[in-house]
């Protein structure tokens, strides 16, 4: 793997979660966050071989970040690593980090509101817009 600027982070953003049950992680574009940090989390203890949701705002970019993923870990989508959008799924038995739009988490939630199975959820791509009081 070529290193990225976010690998220096990983090892604080670890300590955080296993301390608490959030962290906000801000990072410049192409540092690495959508790629390593899932991957890098997978494993943890904590997550007690639970999965990993991966919000992405938008179906392309969901099922790229899948993809990319997937090929960090030479697999192919479905395997370790999958995506649900919209009328499209490539998910299997094996599945430990799926990303996923939010139409499809806001349903989950519906359906399941305790997330069963699920250990952590990613929120990618999540901007703040600035609050101007009136």
């Amino acid at each position: 793997m070529i290193a990225l600027p976010i690998d220096e982070a990983l090892p604080a953003l670890r300590q955080a979660l296993l301390a608490r049950d959030e962290a906000v992680l801000e990072a410049p574009p192409g540092a690495g966050k959508t790629t390593r940090v899932p991957l890098a989390l997978m494993d943890e203890p904590w997550l007690g071989g639970q999965s990993i949701l991966m919000l992405e705002p938008r179906r392309l970019a969901a099922r790229a970040a899948a993809e990319r993923l997937a090929s960090e870990l030479g697999e192919k989508v479905g395997d370790t690593v999958g995506y649900r959008i919209r009328l499209e799924s490539k998910v299997g038995p094996n599945t430990r980090i799926e990303v996923v739009t939010e139409g499809i988490l806001a349903r989950r939630l519906q359906d399941d509101p305790t997330l069963e199975g699920v250990g952590l959820v990613i929120f990618d791509e999540f901007h703040v817009l600035p609050f101007a009081p009136k």
